[in-house]
């Protein structure tokens, strides 16, 4: 049996995304073909010097406490790895920046354990955001070289997740919330090696949420420089991957508008549901819709 598709939840009437495509998606085409993937190149024969802390059995899941290295810096992770034998679905999980207790790669270790059970194997990732007050301490002349840095670790999180014993590279994912969703997006388009992506709040451009924190010396050559790596111009390259996309009804982060030009912009091969929820999302119904969906994906067991 299919599992129930995520718009059951979904709030979005058709009529509105009818206004998406003729509307939002008029300026979907130009912004897709300023998209500059070479912007995350790296070298991928570099070694990922994996360090394991230790490990810890959960169920049908053996959780190893893991750091790699990523452009030059070390990164803390988790591989949740089955204990049967593969070939393995694979998943990448991006945490969002939010409340402290899961702005960090705890926030998706739960699902990630529960899907070990069908068979998936997953790494999760701390990224810069996980670093106490980095948005308040961050400095915005620096925010486009460490947003490649951040997408060219998450290129090297996914070769992490394919060196796994047993993994399917036809069979692999990514899941991304708020900022994880973004540079998952930025990611994605230069990596290509995802059949399916579940977004959580993202919204288009980072100069929606840049100015919130420190402000830049000059504002417009800031505007100008985070333009080149909108995620908006980006999704149009993750075809012919699926994207689902999974917002809030309540959010006062990402407005109506701005999930409709997200969707717009994605190729055909997309979904999207709104919950009655905030920017957290955290909800059992966008639980089991991003589980359903990933169950369909990846064409995983029951």
């Amino acid at each position: 049996m299919q599992p129930p598709s995520p718009l059951r939840s979904s709030l979005i009437l058709l009529s509105l995304l009818g206004l998406a495509a003729s509307g939002v998606a008029q300026n979907a085409a130009p912004a897709a073909a300023t998209a500059d993937v070479s912007l995350f190149k790296y070298d991928a024969t570099a070694p990922l010097d994996v360090q394991e802390v230790g490990v810890e059995q959960r169920g049908a899941a053996a959780v190893h406490d893991i750091s790699f290295v990523a452009d030059g810096e070390r990164i803390k992770a988790y591989l949740v790895a089955p204990t049967a034998p593969g070939p393995h679905a694979a998943v990448l999980w991006v945490h969002w920046l939010g409340e402290p207790a899961t702005t960090n790669r705890t926030e998706f270790l739960a699902e990630a354990v529960d899907l070990a059970a069908h068979g998936v194997v997953s790494v999760l990732v701390d990224t810069m955001w996980a670093k106490p007050k980095w948005y308040q301490t961050r400095v915005p002349e620096e925010d486009f070289a460490t947003s490649i840095h951040q997408t060219i670790a998450l290129r090297r999180a996914m070769d992490l997740l394919l060196a796994q014993p047993g993994a399917d590279a036809k069979r692999v994912a990514l899941v991304g919330h708020d900022f994880g969703a973004m540079y998952g997006a930025l990611a994605g388009a230069a990596d290509r090696r995802a059949k399916t992506y579940v977004f959580m709040t993202p919204t288009p451009h980072f100069i929606d949420w840049a100015l919130f924190g420190p402000k830049p010396k000059s504002p417009e050559e800031f505007k100008a420089q985070l333009a080149r790596i909108d995620p908006v111009a980006f999704v149009p390259l993750l075809a012919p991957a699926s994207v689902f996309y999974q917002f809030g009804s309540t959010d006062g982060y990402v407005p109506a508008p701005r999930t409709l030009e997200f969707y717009a912009a994605t190729g055909p091969h997309k979904q999207m549901a709104t919950y009655v929820a905030g920017h957290d999302l955290h909800t059992a119904l966008d639980h089991a819709d991003r589980r359903a969906w990933l169950v369909r994906e990846l064409e995983l067991k029951p």
